[in-house]
């Protein structure tokens, strides 16, 4: 069934016969009306939200699961499975009670012991959460409506980190999946949310399909990002992955496909002059630039060599590969922190200075020896690959030896996880971005963190950062927090976590006939109709 709807798609956008596509067309007409088709940004390989943090099974989770709370675009945190709280203890107890009439996709009842083992389990792996474990005393229960976490300390954002999370969100699924170990991946996909995901539908790599959830209520009020009502107006989902950008778009055009999640640069403007196709932003915040480094491995477990490197990159020659030369679709930030976020000014430049000969003295300072450099890139995610070619090309020039390895977006996820040298497997380099609205404070910032094993993968691993950032989640106001936000980023440019490419849009497509749509931090499928 699924490799019959990949043929039609194919078909509508030229690739096949004409004649293919109309049986389906006659067949199921109402049935299309009813269905929202997708092509999703990768193909969804992985449904556990905890142990991938790809943005595609983020938007699986945000389909088939819910938070606690929600926020809006301009952060403010609203109850959304809770039907609200109250903070006891001069504020080291959060007392949180659940909506009445919430049930799991199996009918279940969803419980406060669900929740606090969803967000234990969150909290063992996920950047943000393993740093507000440590002020949790205890994640307790005082009945199935109500969860009691008490604190070591008040943590002012103890709340924003259940609503929001970072790299993964923490998602409320059933007890018994939730006692997974989080570094064992998970394939029950089981939840409360707007749609309820089909597994015996999906085809890892290809189609995943979601049908409403009729049992779901709603939180009240309106859809702003992850909090209001989640209302899903589609009968069924369908995000068919197409890799190739050309049949995507050729997809839209002519109506096979309603939305193309994240559109190639240079189809930009032959999608905005149709007059059926509206473009939006993927996320309005922005998205910033990642070269992330293996810091296990020689040679970037040399800080002067990473720090070489630094020293070479041009933003710019970033942002032109990936947005086609669009001007107005990105800006350098050389900062730890993005810009227009509290933390973030383009004041890098003197660390990022984008001198080549200065950087090849530097590297040869720091006594790189030839060790070969494996860069990582996905062929199949157009808004991340051009930043390896544009990474490997420039090694090469500093005079670096350089093994360029092209891949699909899945395998590089499960290549990156990798500890081994590289002869035995494993990596140097990959390239990927990160939304403002996840990585605009230390806390959350994963690229930045340096929890080493216990962290992102590249696992690097520095105890002042994480000194200063424990001294920012306690810190007593705003300008406490500046003042230790400069600190890490200062010594963030000195030992070198990861390389800031620039700041930049992504670009969404999809059909006029469609309204509603919620532009956030991911793909959000609720308050979507037809018209």
């Amino acid at each position: 069934m699924s490799m019959n709807r990949r043929g039609v798609l194919r078909a509508a956008a030229g690739l096949g016969a004409a004649s293919a596509l109309r049986p389906a067309a006659v067949h199921a007409q109402s049935a299309r009306e009813r269905t929202l088709r997708v092509a999703p940004l990768t193909a969804l390989a992985s449904v556990d939200t905890v142990f991938n943090t790809s943005l595609v099974t983020t938007n699986h989770g945000y389909a088939a699961y819910d938070t606690l709370f929600g926020f809006t675009a301009d952060r403010r945190i609203t109850p959304q499975m809770a039907a609200g709280h109250v903070v006891e203890d001069d504020g080291r107890t959060y007392v949180i009670t659940l909506r009445e009439g919430l049930k799991f996709h199996n009918g279940e009842p969803v419980r406060a012991q669900d929740a606090i083992q969803s967000l234990k389990r969150w909290a063992g792996r996920e950047t943000f959460g393993q740093t507000v474990a440590r002020f949790v005393d205890d994640w307790g229960v005082a009945n199935d409506r109500t969860l009691r976490i008490r604190l070591t300390q008040p943590i002012p954002i103890f709340l924003e980190a259940i609503a929001r999370g970072s790299a993964s969100v923490p998602f409320i699924i059933p007890e018994h999946v939730a006692r997974t170990d989080p570094f064992t991946q998970v394939t029950d996909a089981t939840g409360s949310g707007p749609y309820r995901f089909v597994k015996e539908e999906f085809v890892p790599g290809q189609m995943a399909v979601y049908v409403r959830n009729r049992d779901y209520i709603p939180a009240p009020g309106a859809p702003d990002w992850t909090s209001g009502g989640k209302v899903a107006h589609f009968e069924r989902l369908e995000w068919q992955a197409l890799p190739e950008q050309a049949t995507a778009a050729a997809a839209l055009r002519s109506g096979q496909i309603d939305w193309y999640e994240q559109v190639q640069p240079d189809l930009v403007p032959q999608l905005r002059r149709h007059p059926d196709i509206r473009i939006g932003n993927a996320n309005p915040s922005g998205f910033n630039g990642i070269l992330r480094f293996n810091h296990l491995q020689a040679p970037f477990n040399n800080q002067a060599i990473r720090r070489a490197v630094l020293m070479a990159v041009s933003q710019r020659d970033y942002m032109q590969a990936l947005t086609g030369g669009d001007p107005n679709s990105s800006i350098d930030c050389r900062s730890m922190f993005p810009c227009g976020t509290p933390h973030g000014a383009d004041t890098g430049t003197r660390q990022m200075p984008g001198d080549l000969a200065a950087a090849r003295a530097a590297l040869r300072a720091a006594g790189y020896d030839g060790t070969k450099v494996v860069v990582i890139s996905p062929a199949d995610v157009p808004t991340i690959h051009p930043m390896g070619e544009v990474t490997a090309d420039l090694l090469k020039r500093l005079g670096m030896n350089v093994d360029f390895a092209a891949m699909d977006w899945a395998t590089l996820v499960a290549r990156r996880a990798s500890r081994e040298p590289t002869d035995k497997g494993g990596w140097s380099i990959f390239h990927t971005w990160a939304p403002s609205s996840v990585i605009g404070t230390p806390v959350e910032h994963f690229p930045i963190r340096g929890l080493g094993a216990r962290g992102w993968a590249g696992w690097f691993a520095d105890e002042q950062i994480e000194a200063l950032t424990a001294n920012w989640i306690t810190a007593a106001n705003p300008a406490a927090r500046a003042e230790v936000a400069d600190a890490i980023q200062a010594r963030a440019f000195e030992t070198v976590p990861y390389i800031p490419c620039g700041q930049f849009q992504i670009r969404t497509a999809y059909r006029r006939s469609l309204t509603g749509m919620v532009e956030g931090g991911a793909a959000f499928m609720w308050n979507i109709r037809r018209v």
